[in-house]
């Protein structure tokens, strides 16, 4: 859903899906092919919070600010399921591991990729292209073109993933029985894991 608030509308571009699940609320601007999953909480009541072209923000994820402040997550972010974004701003294409928590002023640099469940303390710095761990978040070591190249694919399908909702994403009734020939959907991206063994 979209609300206004204290007068501010968010401003989302129509090639953008928001799922009705999800809250987007005030002083937020949504760029181009971008999609926020279910569940997801986008709050612009004490700040403007922008979204560049190409950014997602997946299923139960949180961005929000203290009052006063203003974020970016620039093009082609990627924040995982249920990462917290709290006052922090985003490189272009770079990854937030899943229930990944990132405080207020932190910068997370171009092309960088924070692990799942990393918990990055208020105003740190990290610079570009790097691999970010553990409680608290420490660079561990350089991301390397394989890497960026892997992130950015998969990247790819979340930017598609608007115009597909668009097109057949609709409210409907289940199915009372498994149908004889349901396809299983392909496989079309890797785990890092398997891409790195390519």
């Amino acid at each position: 859903m979209i609300y206004s608030f204290n007068g501010y509308i968010p401003v989302v571009h129509e090639s953008s899906f928001v799922h009705p699940l999800a809250a987007v609320t005030g002083n937020v601007i949504i760029g181009k092919n971008c999609y926020i999953g279910p569940g997801a909480a986008i709050r612009g009541d004490w700040g403007q919070i922008i979204l560049e072209d190409g950014v997602n923000v997946q299923e139960n994820c949180t961005v929000h600010m203290f009052p006063g402040k203003s974020i970016t997550l620039k093009e082609s972010a990627h924040v995982g399921h249920g990462a917290i974004i709290h006052g922090a701003n985003l490189g272009k294409n770079c990854l937030i591991g899943m229930n990944t928590v990132i405080m207020d002023d932190a910068e997370i640099g171009d092309e960088s990729i924070v692990g799942a469940m990393s918990f990055i303390k208020a105003e740190t710095i990290i610079p570009k292209r790097s691999l970010v761990v553990g409680n608290p978040a420490k660079v561990v070591k350089e991301v390397t073109d394989d890497m960026i190249a892997w992130k950015t694919k998969g990247t790819k399908l979340y930017q598609q993933l608007p115009a597909d909702c668009h097109e057949s994403l609709k409210v409907v009734e289940p199915l009372r029985v498994v149908p004889k020939h349901m396809k299983i959907q392909e496989g079309v991206y890797d785990t890092l894991r398997d891409f790195m063994k390519k």
